[in-house]
């Protein structure tokens, strides 16, 4: 193992002072040991088959420990989780998250625990490891949300049996009259993936061009990123924002005539971080499982097998990105992308902008 740099050595020293201020386990060993007799995690995160399949079933044959994994809106979950704690029960360890439930709910409400004292491995704490030169927190105090994804994402996707890609030049094209009921889109009027984009088109555009696209091209609009991707493949609408993309690419390379626009003249590429955001909430049930599962998680053997199994790209540099991400996924460096999950971006202007175009849309 590389020796430890400078801020690693601080950072452990600060574990093991945290840990014996919290009578938690000084050593990785007897970590492994205090979550081995807890014997589980509940982790909360998105509502992702693969995900469900892939992070508990390599957790428990790393360590020997279930994982109870529970997908689904995390506004749901936080409903559930007052209602809960206002009867004095905590049945959450850990959520993996985006940047809107992380900043705007839980965040916001205070549920969660500083993690940054709570990480331990030495290859977490390398910055060597890490392709920004350190660990990523996206939180102003930054302790409590780390993110382990930054992937290049696509503008929108078209199918190339109703439209071409040189129909649409700039992002003023999308205006067309003549794509007027072709376009398909996540809800702009509920936090999300619609939201930001509608929040990213305002910030660049103004709002008659949000207008003239959520509201007179009269798009079709899902919260299903299932059902927005089975009507691209289908053609059942040619443009489609938020279509899922590493099957948009798999569909392609199968002969599909899929084409993913990841920027325009007029409209730069966007980085985003999915649902790579974890965070650990206060008064966890199972404290010794959770501090495993984030450190884990972190390591290049557990962001793996995340990042496998959503194929974004991870913000650690030691893990072989390019043989499971799609290459226009993976942010090239030097570009400047407008990083549609920036907790500021989130905080001041998603929200605005969300009831905004949900006033224009009369729901």
């Amino acid at each position: 193992m590389a020796p430890l740099t400078r801020w690693a050595f601080l950072a452990s020293l600060m574990w093991s002072t945290a840990a014996a201020a919290q009578g938690a386990p000084a050593s990785w060993d007897d970590l492994i040991a205090a979550a081995r007799r807890e014997g589980t995690v509940v982790v909360t995160g998105p509502a992702h088959p693969e995900v469900r399949q892939a992070l508990p079933a390599a957790f428990k044959a790393r360590f020997g420990i279930n994982m109870e994994y529970i997908g689904g809106p995390a506004s749901a979950m936080v409903a559930k989780m007052k209602a809960e704690r206002a009867a004095g029960v905590y049945s959450f360890d850990v959520t993996l998250a985006g940047i809107q439930s992380m900043a705007q709910i839980f965040h916001r409400e205070a549920l969660l625990e500083p993690i940054r004292p709570l990480l331990m491995l030495p290859e977490v704490l390398d910055g060597s490891k890490w392709k920004r030169g350190s660990l990523w927190f996206m939180d102003p105090e930054q302790q409590y949300v780390l993110r382990l994804f930054s992937s290049e994402s696509e503008e929108f996707s078209i199918n190339t049996q109703d439209i071409k890609p040189d129909e649409l030049r700039s992002a003023q094209d999308l205006l067309d009259p003549k794509w007027k009921g072709k376009i398909a889109t996540h809800d702009p009027t509920v936090p999300g993936t619609g939201s930001n984009q509608a929040a990213r088109f305002y910030e660049q555009f103004g709002e008659d061009f949000v207008k003239k696209l959520f509201v007179d091209q009269q798009p079709a609009i899902s919260r299903d990123e299932r059902q927005l991707t089975d009507w691209l493949l289908r053609g059942t609408y040619p443009i489609v924002f938020g279509a899922n993309d590493a099957r948009v690419e798999e569909m392609r390379k199968e002969g599909m005539p899929l084409v993913s626009i990841h920027g325009l003249p007029d409209l730069p590429g966007t980085v985003a971080v999915g649902n790579g955001l974890v965070g650990m909430f206060k008064n966890a049930p199972h404290p010794n499982a959770a501090r495993l599962f984030v450190n884990w998680l972190a390591s290049k053997e557990g962001l793996e097998v995340y990042a496998r199994a959503v194929k974004w790209s991870p913000t650690r540099n030691d893990i072989d990105e390019k043989s499971f991400v799609p290459e226009d996924s993976i942010p090239e460096q030097g570009v400047n992308y407008f990083d549609l999950s920036d907790w500021e971006f989130t905080v001041t202007k998603k929200e605005k902008t969300r009831l905004r175009v949900k006033e224009m849309l009369g729901r």
